[in-house]
């Protein structure tokens, strides 16, 4: 394990291991917490390794206590690596006053508007930073990376596989918000993080790099609620199909009958991710 890590708490967990780690972050300017879910697998060699962004007010704790996703990773040899959702602590004036923008909320985005900028580059972090670690730490193969989310995690996913094409061999997410500049937490992030120039915005929204037919993904899988109370303010998967469709981009759009935002819905169809992903990780 790399010096720069320390290790805050770790749990056995279906003959592997759930651990917490803290590191200081060059790219966000301090402290910065992951977890990792290593399978029984990683005693005998290197394992690929898959990415999960979690939502809005989520830690890195979340997805690994409500996700249910260890049993199945443990069968499948995957490793789960799961960073904070923003920096924290980071003595940004307001930065804990509102739940949609600051702590738990970086939008996996590399700000550019002060003061954001000067400490949230969640973008750079998940794409760079937490990699090249993860790479010197851990026996993670990392030629075979894939990635997914939850919200604005399945946002950040989405953006990470279409900004860097050919760098995961698969994407899913659930309820992702699709079109972050049609909708008010995209809108609201965008402006606090990004600036008031909504050109700069285009960048990191899913259904605009889609548009622009600048890169493809592997074959998107998502899944959507139908009873989620974001669905049709906030995540506009219409927005995302019509992208797709638009610019030849393979889509399996699922909506999921009675369910809502929570991880009720996201250990449901969890299987069904995880699998999606070690077919291409496997293969």
């Amino acid at each position: 394990m790399g010096a720069d890590l320390r290790l805050a708490s770790e749990h056995r967990c279906f003959g592997g291991t759930v651990a917490y780690y803290r590191h200081d972050s060059q790219v966000c300017g301090g402290e910065m917490r992951f977890a990792v879910y290593l399978p029984p697998q990683a005693r005998a060699g290197k394992v690929p390794v898959l990415y999960y962004l979690s939502g809005l007010t989520c830690t890195e704790e979340t997805f690994l206590i409500k996700a249910g996703a260890q049993r199945l990773a443990a069968e499948l040899g995957l490793m789960l690596v799961v960073p904070d959702t923003s920096p924290r602590n980071t003595g940004i004036e307001k930065e804990d006053v509102d739940w949609e923008v600051g702590t738990a909320a970086g939008f996996y985005v590399d700000a550019t508007s002060q003061p954001w900028a000067s400490r949230f580059h969640m973008f750079s972090y998940v794409t760079r930073e937490l990699p090249e670690l993860v790479g010197r730490s851990f026996p993670a193969r990392m030629d075979r990376e894939a990635i997914f989310g939850h919200s604005m995690g399945g946002h950040g996913a989405l953006v990470c596989a279409l900004r860097q094409p050919g760098r995961y061999r698969s994407v899913s997410a659930f309820a992702p918000i699709s079109a972050p500049m049609r909708c008010p937490w995209g809108q609201k992030a965008f402006g606090t993080y990004l600036g008031p120039h909504t050109e700069a915005w285009r960048a990191w929204d899913t259904t605009e790099l889609l548009r622009s037919g600048g890169s493809r993904l592997p074959p998107l899988l998502v899944d959507q609620g139908t009873s989620d109370k974001f669905l049709v303010e906030q995540l506009k998967p219409e927005l995302l199909r019509e992208a797709c469709e638009q610019s030849g981009q393979p889509l399996t759009l699922r909506f999921q009958d009675g369910y809502d935002h929570g991880y009720y819905f996201v250990s449901t169809f969890m299987a069904d991710h995880l699998r999606h992903h070690a077919t291409a990780l496997t293969a």
